[in-house]
């Protein structure tokens, strides 16, 4: 078996990877996050679906998303009669998917499902590296034929979809592994700041009872 190159250092590759996962978080903006989680706020007020989508790495946080937002926002109490949000991944439905990605062009699959699901005021999560794949376009340009509101998490210079977006966070690097570890990062922080509203909403409740 031929051994691995050792030329490689381990402890060097480690902290290279540490320090450049770090430069990219910090160099985002507070303001961008606090207006990219003001729109998540805005859509669980108002009642209105959350749609997330994202290709390769992307697809895998989209779900991620959709998941945090239906379940771990609620924390460990569960309380049957807090108000939830309605976040899908339109990522997760692979018969769908293939489907009309067989039957139409792979080019559709995200914006042929906003079409059977979306409202008008509803929110469109987009989650891309490059921000060029054409699905991911093709999307942000459905959501607004429906009124759908399109914010994204971004990296590189944001590509093609930046400029239909209503917001985005980029992050502002060129390296995947950055880019979409600083994504998840940004969904724990989705995440935790809604499992504090909630936890206050909820100890609100009891108080009041």
């Amino acid at each position: 078996m031929e051994m691995l190159n050792h030329a490689i250092d381990i402890h060097t590759c480690i902290q290279e990877y540490r320090d450049g996962v770090k430069a990219a978080l910090d160099s985002l903006a507070d303001d961008d996050i606090h207006d990219f989680i003001a729109y998540f706020q805005s859509a669980y007020e108002a009642g209105q679906q959350v749609f997330i989508i994202g290709n390769g790495g992307s697809a895998a946080t989209a779900s991620h998303m959709a998941c945090d937002l239906a379940k771990s926002v609620l924390g460990r109490a569960n309380q049957p009669q807090t108000p939830r949000f309605r976040a899908i991944a339109l990522t997760d439905n692979m018969p769908l998917v293939t489907a009309w990605g067989n039957d139409a062009s792979y080019e559709l699959v995200f914006a042929e499902q906003l079409r059977n699901l979306a409202n008008s005021g509803d929110l469109l999560v987009v989650i891309t590296g490059s921000g060029n794949s054409t699905n991911i376009v093709e999307a942000v340009r459905a959501a607004r034929e429906l009124g759908v509101t399109a914010i994204g998490l971004l990296g590189f210079e944001g590509g093609a979809v930046r400029a239909l977006l209503d917001h985005s966070v980029i992050v502002p690097s060129n390296n995947y592994g950055y880019i979409e570890d600083a994504h998840m990062i940004l969904n724990h922080l989705v995440t935790e700041y809604f499992k504090r509203v909630l936890a206050s909403r909820q100890a609100w409740l009891e108080r009041a009872a």
